[in-house]
């Protein structure tokens, strides 16, 4: 799956466009390189967003295509 559409999908970021918008402007990292909106995530992957100041870090446990709000939730585990 897409970095960008599996960022909608786990609900860590609001829309696919904004993941996108995110992925170009530098501030999203696919396990500790730059990556791109188009990269591909696989199960076990870490992700970073950093939002200004404030990161946030997710490994990646569950990828799937249509999820509910509570199902979302399970779809990465956060990391300190």
């Amino acid at each position: 799956m897409r970095l960008d559409k599996y960022l909608k999908n786990s609900r860590l970021i609001k829309r696919r466009t904004v993941a996108k918008d995110a992925c170009e402007g530098e501030k999203v990292y696919l396990n500790g390189k730059q990556a791109k909106p188009s990269a591909e995530v696989k199960v076990g992957d870490t992700i970073e967003i950093v939002f200004g100041e404030k990161s946030i870090k997710a490994e990646i446990v569950d990828i799937s295509d249509n999820a509910s709000k509570a199902a979302a939730r399970e779809m990465y585990r956060l990391i300190d």
